[in-house]
């Protein structure tokens, strides 16, 4: 989360992508941080026992609300 505010502070557009477990963490993280309108996208838990397939398909179906997150004006 640092990372992400540090780069769009500098006027870089950037995004995190987190699984869906993590939802009241970054929200908790960004508002601490002064940057409520970071912006996310939440993908399904768990993600490590995924196989590639399941990866491939998961980043598909992410596609598009990755895309609308990280070309989203945030100021």
């Amino acid at each position: 989360m640092h990372d992400i505010v540090d780069l769009e502070t500098r006027g870089v557009p950037a995004m995190f992508i987190a699984s869906d477990v993590f939802v009241q963490a970054a929200e908790s993280q960004a508002n601490a941080l002064g940057f409520p309108t970071v912006q996310r996208v939440f993908v399904p838990h768990p993600i490590q026992d995924r196989t590639d397939d399941e990866m491939r398909a998961l980043a598909d179906s992410s596609y598009d609300s990755i895309v609308a997150a990280i070309t989203k004006q945030t100021s």
